[in-house]
C-alpha cells in the first residue's frame, strides 16, 4: 500500500491523460452498462490499484484473525488468492514511467507480472476447491508449484504490449479469447470440484464455500475492469462480501474438526 501509494503521488499528472491514451475501453461484467452510462474516469484505474492492495492487507489480516491455529488446507490457496492481488500495482508501470523515465524493458516485465499474478489466483481458488475434495494434504507444496507452473505457462507465452492499454491501465494482451474460454474452464472445474466436494464429505456447507467462491471471482472481475465510477465500489463489496462469506464456511467446517 506505501509502494501504491508513492506511486500514486508520482504518477497523479499522468494519470489525467490516461482516458485519451487507452487504445480500447475495458472489458468486465458491468463494463457495457458502465460504457453507456459514463465516460472513463482518469482517476478511477489508480483508485482500483489502491484497493487492491488494501484487499490484500485487509484480507490476510482477516484470515490471520478468523482463522488462528484452525489448520485448513483450503484456507492457505485463498490466502494465495488474496495475496494476488498485490501484484496489480504492476499497472502502475505506465504512469510512472512518464515520470521517473525508468528503461522500457520494465515496460515489458510488467504486464507478465500482472497476468502472473491474475492466472495463479484463479488457480489458487481451484487449488482450494481440490483440497475441499478430500485431496491429500501433504500434496499442498506440489499444487502450489502446479499453479505457479500453469501460471507461468501462460504468461511467458501470451503475446503483451506494455504499451498499450485499455482504460483500466490494463495492458493489451493477445489470444483473449482463447484465454477467456481457459479461464471459464478452470473456473468451471472449480464450481464442479465445490459440488463433488459436498458429495464426497456429506457437506453443502462446500457448496455454500463454491458459491463464495464465484462471488470472490465475479467482484475481482469488476473491480480490476472499472474505469468509472459505477462499478469500483460495487466491485470491491461483492469481493469483500464473498471472501467472508467463503471463509465464514469454510470456519465452521473446520471449527469441529
Amino acid at each position: 500500500m506505501v509502494l501504491v501509494s508513492a506511486g500514486g503521488l508520482l504518477a497523479y499528472p499522468d494519470f489525467l491523460y490516461l482516458p485519451g491514451a487507452a487504445l480500447v475501453r475495458s472489458q468486465g461484467l458491468l463494463q457495457p452498462l458502465a460504457a453507456a452510462l459514463a465516460d472513463p474516469s482518469p482517476l478511477i484505474p489508480y483508485w482500483t490499484i489502491f484497493a487492491s492492495s488494501l484487499y490484500t492487507l485487509g484480507g490476510i489480516f482477516f484470515i490471520y484473525i478468523f482463522f488462528g491455529r484452525t489448520q485448513s488446507p483450503e484456507i492457505i490457496f485463498i490466502a494465495f488468492f488474496i495475496m494476488s492481488f498485490s501484484l496489480e500495482c504492476a499497472r502502475l508501470a505506465g504512469p510512472l514511467r512518464e515520470v521517473l523515465e525508468f528503461p522500457a524493458l520494465y515496460l515489458r516485465i510488467a504486464p507478465r507480472v500482472l497476468l502472473f499474478g491474475r492466472y495463479f489466483g484463479i488457480f489458487s481458488l481451484f487449488g482450494a476447491s481440490v483440497f475441499a475434495a478430500a485431496f491429500d494434504v501433504q500434496k499442498q507444496l506440489n499444487i502450489f508449484f502446479m499453479a505457479i507452473l500453469a501460471s507461468l505457462v501462460i504468461t511467458l507465452n501470451v503475446p503483451m504490449d506494455g504499451l498499450s492499454w485499455d482504460t483500466a491501465l490494463t495492458p493489451l494482451k493477445g489470444y483473449s479469447s482463447m484465454l477467456i474460454m481457459v479461464e471459464g474452464g478452470i473456473i468451471a472445474a472449480m464450481i464442479l470440484t465445490f459440488f463433488i466436494s459436498a458429495y464426497i464429505q456429506s457437506s453443502r456447507n462446500y457448496i455454500y464455500i463454491g458459491l463464495g467462491s464465484i462471488l470472490m471471482l465475479i467482484g475481482r472481475n469488476i473491480l480490476l475492469s472499472s474505469d468509472t465510477l459505477l462499478s469500483p465500489i460495487p466491485g470491491f463489496l461483492i469481493l469483500a462480501g464473498g471472501t467472508w462469506f467463503t471463509c465464514a464456511w469454510l470456519h465452521k467446517i473446520y471449527l469441529w474438526r
